[in-house]
């Protein structure tokens, strides 16, 4: 039997095709127009570059911005083919286009750190082929041979001293070259900006103020609106009081929508004091019985009873289990967890002359679409996604719940709407990360050998809450809803999703017999893609589960993994970059030790050393080497940011990220019980980059996920006891 592998897209498109045949019309090129030029004569040579003849150079990016750096990352690699300086690029944001999907995903998202990757190529073709229909109207106008031409800082100019003429003065000739069919792009030894272009193009507009969150959007005459949801999630409004909400000044209008009932007032303030005076009785619905233990039973009930699906399988795991009483298990937990992002959700729509304008901090612009479409039933034509700078996404802004919610409401008036979520709404109604629960069992021999490993994983999938949505992104725009609602019914049933097991799979430990299975285990609680995604537990697992093997086989945890990663050399390099920067078994103040862990994800390998003390069953961490290998870092200081970032954010959720449920409801609402590190607490965190030339892999996500078991194996060292659940607790 032969085994085909399908992307997401794959299955979505042919689930689409089951339901009517739709996968000719999703085949077929993109044929929604590009986004305009902003003057007439501009050179646009493709969906990225604009020259305007005023001598502006314009980036049209098409990942969004939420703090991992995109905005420079991209004006960098354009700007290294064009030969302008990346300070000198103006940005905008894409509109909804399927020229800016992400290739791997089929998507016009920004996640699973791919922004730069699948742009490493691309972007530069984009700016060579600026360039050489520049230096095609240079030559023109010079009655010169192209190769005679020279480009440097924005302009051309012939070799030797000869006149030059600036890009501005040559856009509307070039505009009328034909596009170059072959592309040369520049030797790494050439690059000007590639790996030495240190500013943060960003940094000024956010530090004066001067960049627009979607919490900023202003419009004339705007409403705002704020929502009263149910406890549970799927629960549903069984009465409602709302006539001294309607009677207070300022109030609009209250409105039943599905998620809950909307107040709409002309200040916010007014709209959320309206809102504590609604009287509502909510029906509960099927998670209104839901408590945290009972969502582990469930776990540990599935792992009992189902043999899941296998996926890896190598030797005879059995047998070698079966060939020594030497056996060691141990049985893991993860809770959920919430984004939390500084930036609460918040979306601006406006209905006017048939169209519908949406505002939104989007890591899904095309999704968003989607949603809009399925809750106003417009054409996508009509249908106009600006997506703004977000305030931290961490894939919480993959899921367009607060999308909809906004246009639901907004198609009610003919003004703009803007709906925001209160930060206690923010936390308590997320899309978690989901929890997970893990057993796994090792053989060894009599000297310590690694003879076979064992790891089942109980959890739910990401991909069955997403779909619908994605299926609603990836469905031609003439679709009826119907078919797009079948169609994700069925892509359920057959999607693939890694996120349960991810990084746990493919584990680089040279140990002959290997089996990873996942039981599928859902609740029901809403969940979502969270920074790192199932690296973020996998990690924890596998990484502190190895150094059980290192300390029952009596030997240094480096050293152990040392001898099990002697076929990867990439990972070897950032575990003995690690433990040399941070001194690994050296002199260490009284009460400290090191804790290591090391994990590939996203096509980057990291290694981090944590040093820790425990003072009062209180962990705190003193300092975080972190190694990374991303390959050829483009801009290097944004890759030393985007690991600290991960080791802050990562730290966090190993010390205090949990959010647990009574009847449905989540326990916690803000920062006061689901803290977030705070800078005294936060570790010195050197950053190691040991990457070479290879291609640019992703560093918004690999950061986190090695940082909880360090500081796991760390808090071992020091104390003798294993931290098999996470939060990282001292204190039962």
């Amino acid at each position: 039997m032969e085994t085909i592998a399908l992307s997401r897209r794959d299955l979505l498109r042919a689930s689409l095709s089951a339901g009517g045949g739709l996968i000719v019309a999703l085949q077929l090129p993109g044929c929604a127009s590009l986004p305009q030029g902003m003057e007439a004569n501009s050179l646009r040579p493709n969906a990225w570059l604009e020259v305007t003849p005023d001598n502006r150079v314009i980036l049209t990016l098409d990942r969004v911005e939420m703090g991992q750096g995109t905005y420079t990352g991209m004006c960098t690699l354009l700007a290294e083919e064009l030969d302008v300086d990346p300070a000198a690029i103006e940005v905008v944001f894409a509109p909804v286009d399927s020229a800016y999907e992400q290739p791997d995903f089929g998507l016009q998202i920004t996640g699973g750190s791919t922004s730069l990757s699948s742009n490493w190529v691309r972007l530069r073709e984009a700016g060579a082929m600026g360039r050489a229909m520049l230096v095609a109207a240079a030559a023109q106008v010079w009655n010169a041979p192209a190769s005679s031409i020279i480009t440097e800082h924005g302009a051309c100019r012939l070799r030797e001293g000869g006149p030059s003429l600036s890009y501005g003065e040559l856009a509307e000739l070039a505009a009328r070259q034909p596009a170059p069919t072959n592309i040369t792009l520049k030797s790494p030894e050439d690059y000007r900006y590639i790996g030495k272009f240190n500013q943060r193009l960003d940094a000024s507009l956010k530090s004066f103020g001067q960049a627009d969150f979607g919490i900023d959007v202003q419009l004339p005459d705007m409403l705002y609106a704020v929502m009263a949801r149910p406890p549970a999630a799927g629960g549903s409004v069984r009465a409602l009081d709302d006539r001294e909400a309607r009677n207070m000044p300022g109030v609009a209008a209250v409105i039943q929508v599905p998620r809950g009932v909307a107040v709409v007032a002309d200040k916010y303030w007014r709209a959320r004091q309206a809102r504590d005076k609604l009287k509502i009785e909510w029906d509960a619905g099927e998670l209104g019985a839901l408590d945290t233990a009972s969502v582990f039973d469930l776990y540990r009930q599935t792992l009992a009873t189902q043999s899941g699906d296998t996926v890896r399988s190598e030797g005879d795991v059995e047998r070698a289990l079966a060939s020594t009483s030497a056996r060691v298990t141990g049985e893991y937990r993860a809770p959920f967890l919430a984004h939390a992002t500084m930036e609460p959700q918040n979306c601006t729509v406006w209905f006017r002359d048939g169209r519908c304008d949406v505002w939104a901090p989007t890591q899904g612009p095309d999704v968003a679409r989607a949603v809009a479409r399925r809750e106003c039933g417009l054409s996508a034509a009509d249908i106009h996604i600006r997506t703004t700078f977000i305030g931290g996404g961490f894939g919480r802004r993959l899921s367009q719940d607060f999308v909809g919610e906004a246009v639901s409401i907004a198609q009610h008036f003919d003004r703009p709407v803007k709906l925001i979520w209160s930060r206690e709404e923010d936390i308590q109604h997320d899309l978690f990360r989901p929890a997970s629960l893990h057993r796994l069992t090792a053989a060894l021999s009599p000297g310590g050998e690694a003879l076979a490993w064992t790891h089942d994983i109980a959890a739910p999938r990401v991909i069955d809450h997403y779909v619908r949505e994605a299926a609603g992104a990836v469905a031609p725009t003439w679709a009826p809803q119907a078919m797009v609602r079948m169609a994700a019914g069925v892509a359920k049933m057959v999607t693939p999703d890694q996120s349960a097991y991810e990084g746990a799979e493919d584990i680089p430990y040279a140990i002959p017999h290997i089996r990873v299975r996942h039981m599928k285990a859902d609740a029901g609680v809403p969940i979502s893609y969270w920074r790192s995604v199932g690296h973020s537990f996998n990690a924890f697992v596998v990484e502190s589960f190895i150094d059980e093997l290192a300390h029952h086989a009596r030997q240094d945890p480096v050293a152990y993994r040392e001898g099990l990663l002697r076929d990867h050399p990439r990972h070897l390099r950032v575990l003995r970059a690690a433990a040399q920067k941070a001194g690994w078994n050296g002199p260490l103040a009284s009460g400290r030790a090191h804790g290591v862990a090391c994990h590939k994800s996203f096509g980057t390998y990291v290694a981090q050393i944590a040093e820790v003390s425990v003072e009062s069953d209180a962990i705190r961490v003193h300092r975080v080497v972190c190694a990374v290998d991303c390959g050829l870092a483009v801009n290097p200081d944004t890759v030393i940011a985007q690991m600290q970032g991960g080791v802050i954010f990562g730290l966090t959720a190993a010390l205090y990220g949990e959010i647990t449920h009574t009847q449905g409801a989540v326990r916690q609402s803000n920062f006061h019980d689901y803290p977030v590190l705070r800078m005294n607490e936060t570790p010195i965190i050197d950053v190691v980059l040991v990457g070479g030339d290879a291609a640019p892999t992703g560093v918004g996500e690999p950061g986190t996920p090695p940082i909880a078991p360090a500081v796991a194996n760390a808090v071992f060292r020091l104390t003798g006891r294993r931290l098999r659940d996470l939060p990282l607790r001292l204190k039962t």
